[in-house]
Order: C-alpha cells, then structure tokens, then sequence
C-alpha cells in the first residue's frame, strides 16, 4: 500500500462505522494485524448460535452503497466471535419476548472489504447509489463527517449492523439492479421496504438523520430505535452514536486484531 493512503487510512481509523469511539484510545492500533485465511476458533456462524435471527448480509450482495458484492464477502453470512453471538443471542430473546426479530445486515467484515469502501470513497466518478444511500451529503465527506472509516470494528469480529423487524414477518421488497432507488430519508412508506420496523432512515443511511439521537426523528420510529438501543444495552453492546444500526460489544476479545479471512463457511474452525 502506498506510503500516503497508509496514512489516510490510520488517520481515519476512528471513523464511522469503522470504529465507534473508545474510552481509551490506544496509539497504535489502527494497523491491521495479518490473520492468515482462517478465523480464530472463537468465531462462529450466527445460525448455528441462533437460527431465529433474520441475516440479510446486503455486502454479499448489490443493494450497498458501493453498488455491488464487496470483495472477502464469498458468502451472505454472519460470522461473530462466540461472546458476541452468544450475547446477540439473548438480545433475540428479549425481543422475541416483544413479538420482534433482529435482523442483521452485517457483521464481521474482512479488512480487504474495509479497503474497498476506502478505495471507493476516493473515486468522484463512483456516484451510482447516491440517490438512495447519500442523497443529501457530497460524497466528498463521507470520512469526514464519520460515515466511514478503515480498517474497521467490524474487523475485530464483534461489531454488527442490525435492526428490529416485527413477528410474524411482513412482506419484502426484493431489490432488482439497475431499479430506481429511494432516498434512506425518505419517510418509511416510500423507502425500500426490507420489512424491518421504521428507525426513521433506511439501513447504511450516510445522513445526520441516521444519528441515533437526532431529535428530527420522532413518534414510533423514536420509539424503535430507543427500544433497540435498550435491548443492545442490556446485553452489553455499545451503539455508535452517528448509526442506529451500528452496535459493537464491548467485552470483544479481540481489540487489537483487525483480520482479514473472507465470509465464508471455509474460513471457520474446523
């Protein structure tokens, strides 16, 4: 990797959904640590913890922002460490308790993949899915303003990106390329319809709308992302405050690591 995007890249590591803030940030830490091509043998395949949570992977796949699968996701997959699904796994009993599902839309995620958001930040001419994902914010701010960063949490195998859906389960939109695309702040009755509650934006949404807190947001779509948040909480995850969807558990084993084995059943411990 050249010398200056090196740089860029540690100097962004805090950002977004690449790296919530941390009571005590450590120098250092932003250079990925080289993994080999397999997971540790404390990662685990979400399903196999808890079938019941929906996983709806949207980087294996073209409905993301960058407008295609995303390099290192072979497979539409959720791979945690065990503390991590474990403890997501008694969030889906809260809510199932409430009549509810989680619904996960990413979980661990390669570093090469985090490389590939970085290098599609950097290119101006890549504008495609800007009418759904970034409708108001040039994308020229994307790091700036804390929408992404690299490497990333999601590297460390204990962040997810997820959201409540009711039970039984509404209908969904299947998403066709090349369809006309709803902007993520459109109200929830225009806005793609993945069957997950109204949190007041679409999942992936890169606007202060998407800030968890943001008091624009109000009525139920409030009401869900305060439930969410609470039943996160209660089981020891941490929301980054610019995305409601963005949760990271705070006792994650592996810190310091960032790896780099692709979504895919091979990359497990055998």
């Amino acid at each position: 990797m050249p010398l200056r995007l090196l740089l860029a890249v540690v100097v962004l590591a805090t950002a977004g959904c690449g790296r919530p803030p941390q009571p005590a940030p450590v120098p250092g830490l932003a250079v990925p640590t080289p993994s080999g091509p397999r997971a540790p043998v404390d990662v685990v395949l979400l399903s196999e913890v808890d079938p019941s949570i929906v996983v709806d992977i949207r980087y294996a796949g073209p409905h993301n922002f960058v407008g295609r699968p995303v390099d290192g996701y072979d497979e539409p997959l959720c791979l945690l460490t065990r503390p991590a699904a474990e403890a997501l796994r008694r969030v889906q009993d809260a809510a199932r308790a409430q009549r509810l599902s989680l619904r996960v839309y990413d979980c661990y995620r390669p570093q090469r993949a985090a490389d590939e958001f970085v290098r599609w930040a950097k290119d101006p001419a890549a504008q495609q899915t800007k009418a759904e994902f970034y409708p108001r914010v040039a994308k020229s701010r994307l790091f700036a303003d804390g929408y992404l960063g690299a490497p990333t949490a999601h590297s460390r195998g204990s962040t997810l990106d997820l959201t409540l859906e009711p039970r039984p389960a509404p209908p969904r939109a299947s998403y066709a390329p090349g369809q006309p695309l709803v902007a993520c702040t459109d109200p929830a009755d225009r806005r793609f319809a993945d069957g997950s509650l109204d949190m007041g934006t679409g999942f992936d949404c890169f606007d202060p709308l998407a800030h968890t807190a943001d008091t624009r947001v109000t009525g139920a779509a409030r009401t869900n992302r305060q439930l969410l948040e609470r039943l996160m909480t209660q089981e020891g995850f941490v929301n980054y405050d610019r995305e409601w969807w963005h949760y990271r558990y705070a006792d994650e084993p592996y810190p310091d690591t960032y790896f780099d084995f692709p979504v895919a059943r091979a990359s497990l411990p055998r």
